[in-house]
């Protein structure tokens, strides 16, 4: 049997990745071929995901009161226990989608560093997910790109986040200066990491339809010979 293929959708705040993971598994479904989805953080799943949420509310102060360094061991290790149900899909030939995964834990830790010093953390935290916590590497990262401003425009739209309560926007989200770096960052990463492919979701400084976003995602994925067919 050969073995799966795994597909992370990444992107800047408010992007929409849960739509597209679910017009795409939708797709999928239709077109009958076997995959399976998996979200991250997983806020409830465990005491990573729960450690997570409480950092995303602000439980532990703002964003420069937590070092991005241990901020980002609690997103590490919720993929790591995820990381034996991934591992088993992959080997059963199943294609894999992710919503988020190692990347967003980079763009947005290191964006919370100085500059000069991200390609130090990025190194740390890449040697941590990928060699000594072992996590498969994906074969492509399609990245969702909105301005910073539209994103939280976007985020206030959503609804009601469990491991939020009654806020609409985490600390991360409410930070505006935060967003145009982390958004930075995730440019950098799709120019300088293999496998990446942008999409923006913007047109004349407005959202794209979900519909269009969607089409093109499955040109990407077609292209990268993902899908046979679609």
């Amino acid at each position: 049997m050969n073995k799966g293929k795994f597909v992370v959708i990444d992107g800047t705040d408010g992007s929409g990745k849960g739509t597209q993971l679910n017009l795409l598994s939708k797709k999928l479904r239709h077109l009958k071929i076997p995959f399976k989805t998996i979200d991250f953080p997983r806020y409830s799943d465990n005491a990573y995901g729960k450690l997570a949420g409480r950092y995303l509310k602000g439980e532990f102060g703002g964003i420069k009161f937590v070092s991005p360094y241990l901020a980002s061991l609690a997103f590490a290790g919720d993929r790591l226990l995820a990381k034996p149900l991934i591992d088993e899909w992959l080997n059963k030939g199943f294609l894999v989608i992710s919503n988020r995964y190692a990347s967003s834990n980079k763009a947005h830790m290191s964006a919370n560093i100085e500059p000069g010093k991200r390609k130090e953390f990025m190194d740390w935290l890449d040697n941590l997910e990928y060699k000594t916590n072992k996590l498969p590497r994906p074969d492509l990262t399609i990245f969702l790109y909105v301005t910073p401003e539209i994103g939280q425009q976007n985020v206030d739209s959503k609804k009601i986040r469990e491991y939020l309560e009654d806020e609409k926007r985490d600390i991360l989200e409410k930070d505006l200066k935060h967003l145009q770096d982390s958004s930075e960052v995730y440019l950098y990463l799709s120019k300088t990491e293999p496998n990446w492919k942008v999409i923006n979701c913007m047109s004349e400084g407005k959202m794209r339809s979900r519909e269009e976003i969607h089409k093109e995602i499955l040109k990407v994925l077609n292209k990268d010979k993902i899908l046979k067919n679609g």
